[in-house]
């Protein structure tokens, strides 16, 4: 005999664990499917990875992926710690530098005081302190959109999870000298501190260097930006042994083979062909250098960018405004509508020819707004 089971009156959120229904997930940038749309909204380097990597992915695609792939990465590890001078055992891989970030939330925050972070930064900074139950102080940026170091010290006493940075920040673009990283190193030298590296390629100072005379020090990078590799999904922490040996024992009690045979064969040869990085990134650099002269001729305040993208307002018109405006041009930038920088666009750095469609975009938006 058929029974006809009782619907379900309670709501879909009652399944839920009591963490889920207060989550406030990141929010990624628009990936549209639009014809020739000039896409400067996402970060992603407008330049192709280069040649040797496409043909290592072929190969590996070849042979093996029946097989798991090595759950230590080992090959691709050696490449990155001998690019920047390290051991092996000083490198941590991950699913993009998100997922190595994630692991480091996990293994080095959880004490129960809060986690000081920028005010304006990476988003996904206060996603993870959501899904961890990490509290949160936010350290005000300057009126100038830098980061004060000074504010990240704690005279009376009270307790830190440890600091979070982006350096340079992001979506800023500012850089932080690396004198000031070490001076907030030595303000909290029994905790982590956690430098945020995905864009430091295109300008900045990297801490790396640093990480033998602090064993507090995790760096963290990724192939997405100045390796053309977004998406292939390839990130990396570096720090001493015993930091490391903490996202190993996250990752391993997460999923022990975040990287596939493709990603390890194309981080291994996107770091042997020093010549493409090279030349790519300088070409990202030189045309930041032009578009940043072409936003002022315009009228925009552009702040000093170290990163693959310009963080720019327009004094006389609103930036929601002409984001829409720039949008219905078939052009994309990202609009934050975010205290303080609400006024502000975050803009790629695309080839010379995506930089040109921009400029000549926005001539046309700023005219029809005046």
């Amino acid at each position: 005999m058929l029974f006809k089971l009782k619907q379900n009156s309670c709501p879909e959120t009652s399944f839920y664990s009591p963490v889920v229904s207060r989550l406030v997930p990141y929010v990624p940038g628009e990936q549209p499917k639009i014809d020739k749309l000039v896409k400067l909204n996402t970060n992603e380097n407008p330049y192709p990875p280069s040649p040797r990597v496409i043909a290592a992915i072929q190969l590996a695609a070849q042979q093996g992926l029946q097989l798991y792939p090595d759950p230590e990465s080992t090959a691709l590890r050696q490449a990155i710690a001998a690019h920047h001078g390290l051991a092996a055992h000083q490198v941590f891989l991950g699913n993009g530098s998100d997922e190595v970030l994630a692991h480091a939330f996990c293994a080095f925050f959880q004490h129960g005081c809060p986690l000081l972070m920028p005010d304006i930064s990476y988003s996904f900074y206060k996603v993870y302190c959501g899904l961890f139950n990490i509290p949160v102080e936010m350290v005000p940026l300057t009126e100038a959109m830098c980061l004060d170091v000074s504010a990240y010290a704690r005279t009376d006493g009270t307790s830190v999870a440890g600091v979070v940075i982006a350096n340079p920040n992001a979506p800023t673009g500012v850089g932080l000298p690396l004198q000031q990283v070490e001076r907030l190193l030595r303000l909290h030298p029994q905790r982590v501190v956690l430098v945020d590296e995905a864009y430091v390629d295109f300008g900045g100072d990297s801490a790396i260097p640093l990480i033998a005379q602090y064993p507090n020090l995790l760096v963290v990078h990724t192939l997405s930006k100045s390796r053309s590799l977004a998406g292939l999904r390839v990130g990396f922490a570096c720090g001493q042994a015993h930091l490391i040996d903490a996202l190993e024992r996250v990752k391993n009690s997460f999923n022990s083979y975040p990287l596939d045979r493709l990603a390890i064969a194309g981080g291994v040869a996107a770091f042997e062909d020093q010549a493409w990085f090279e030349q790519t990134r300088r070409a990202v650099m030189s045309s930041r250098e032009g578009l940043v002269l072409a936003l002022e001729d315009l009228g925009f305040k552009v702040l000093p960018s170290q990163a693959n993208f310009v963080f720019a307002r327009h004094p006389h018109h609103d930036a929601a405004a002409i984001a829409g405006a720039l949008r219905a041009r078939g052009v994309l930038v990202r609009h934050f509508k975010l205290p303080r920088i609400e006024q502000y666009l975050r803009i790629s750095i695309g080839t010379p020819a995506h930089c040109d469609a921009l400029v000549q975009a926005l001539g046309s938006v700023l005219a029809a707004l005046a």
